[in-house]
């Protein structure tokens, strides 16, 4: 009896040392490693994801910038007093000093000051499409990498079942599940990183969406803002 205790503990010993040794081996497989196992198409959805970044990044310091000339309404109010001071020089020469998409538009509504309304507000909203199409410059391509990336996933998904399978036509009757691991390792994480890009890219874009609707708004205001103060009395 004793003798069997010893042997059922040495044998239990020894599973577990194969376990933790197994374990331990796939530990030591980083992310790094298995994106590699993914092959080519990674390699195109990392450059994607940089490119989504780079533009998300530019993008936002891009809005922020547009939105920092208004953040005190500062702007409005000397403008404003300018105009109504009848310093109509000095608020040209302020609204072309100041380096913001409202400063622009505002600049072109005082440079037609003197012809009829309908002209000022038509000259502010072309200045306004035009400002709002420059902050949009570039936004287009994040929402492609967001809808790009679960598709190149899905391509790694095929190409690397086509692997799994002609390597098991090779194998012949000798299939084993080591020759099936490459095609099986591309599959599997060309998906996840497809995945995970679309994902990123999505949030990405819908955050910029939201700041050029909040730019939007704020050009819409200061638009009609500078139109009521032309209508108001000296």
């Amino acid at each position: 009896m004793f003798k069997t205790l010893l042997l059922i503990q040495s044998d239990v010993q020894g599973v577990e040392a194969v376990a933790e040794s197994a374990a331990s081996s796939v530990e030591k497989i980083t992310l790094f490693d298995m994106a590699l196992k993914g092959g080519w198409i990674m390699l195109v959805l990392v450059l994607a994801l940089i490119l989504a970044l780079y533009i998300f990044i530019e993008r936002y310091l891009a809005l922020h910038n547009a939105l920092r000339a208004d953040s005190d309404n500062a702007f409005m109010n000397d403008i404003r007093q300018y105009i109504h001071s009848g310093k109509i020089e000095e608020a040209h020469r302020l609204a072309k000093s100041t380096d913001s998409p409202i400063a622009r538009m505002i600049e072109k509504g005082i440079s037609r000051l003197g012809r009829p309304l309908p002209d000022i507000q038509t000259a502010i909203e072309n200045v306004g499409k035009l400002e709002v199409a420059r902050l949009e410059k570039g936004v287009s391509l994040v929402a492609t990498v967001a809808s790009l990336g679960p598709m190149l996933g899905f391509l790694g998904t095929v190409t690397g079942m086509v692997t799994a399978f002609q390597d098991m036509a090779h194998a012949g009757n000798n299939i084993e599940i080591s020759l099936l691991a490459t095609g099986i390792y591309e599959a599997m994480v060309t998906t996840v990183g497809g995945l995970i890009v679309g994902i990123i890219a999505y949030f990405l874009y819908n955050v910029l969406v939201t700041r050029i609707n909040k730019v939007v708004n704020t050009l819409e205001s200061r638009a009609t803002e500078f139109m009521d103060l032309l209508h108001e009395p000296a």
